[in-house]
């Protein structure tokens, strides 16, 4: 059941009757960072939270088999992770894949981080700090916990290669 919607969001009752809201429901556009900490401070429930972040990676867009290589595949994570990053008018795009629902979501709380954000943009931003504001870290397993770091790693690292020429 809809209780609010928005062009970018919808809350609905979750199992059990607690709230949640779908991502983007409307259409297949990721929130902004702002709409994601919305989220967030609503849900107080981190089954809900979890469910949210999952509803964020079915927004990804798809990750064609060309970009799923060794070169792009992350490693330390217990999932199988692709972050492929491409640069466009000085804006990098982030393509991002995973085999699991909530790696996946992860991947997309990194894409919403760093849109519209040049190379340079992106080596200086705090992703680490964007993941603490969520408390993600505390609620991870640490596998999982580790897999976001080697994420967060490699993106900047290809961001400052991609700053570098």
């Amino acid at each position: 059941m809809c209780v609010r919607s928005s062009a970018r969001s919808t809350l609905a009752e979750g199992r059990g009757g607690g709230m949640y809201y779908h991502a983007c429901s409307m259409s297949n556009m990721l929130p902004n960072i702002a709409e994601v900490e919305e989220a967030f401070a609503f849900l107080d429930d981190w089954e809900d939270r979890y469910r949210y972040i999952m509803d964020l990676g079915e927004k990804l867009p798809e990750m064609s088999d060309a970009e799923r290589v060794e070169d792009n595949l992350i490693h330390g994570c217990q999932s199988v992770v692709w972050v492929s990053l491409h640069r466009d008018d000085g804006i990098v795009t982030l393509l991002a894949d995973s085999d699991s629902g909530l790696v996946k979501g992860l991947a997309a709380l990194v894409v919403i981080a760093i849109q519209g954000m040049t190379p340079e943009e992106i080596v200086r931003y705090d992703l680490n700090g964007f993941f603490s504001t969520l408390q993600l870290h505390e609620h991870l397993s640490p596998t999982r916990s580790n897999g976001l770091h080697g994420m967060i790693q490699q993106v900047r690292a290809r961001a400052a290669e991609m700053a570098a020429c």
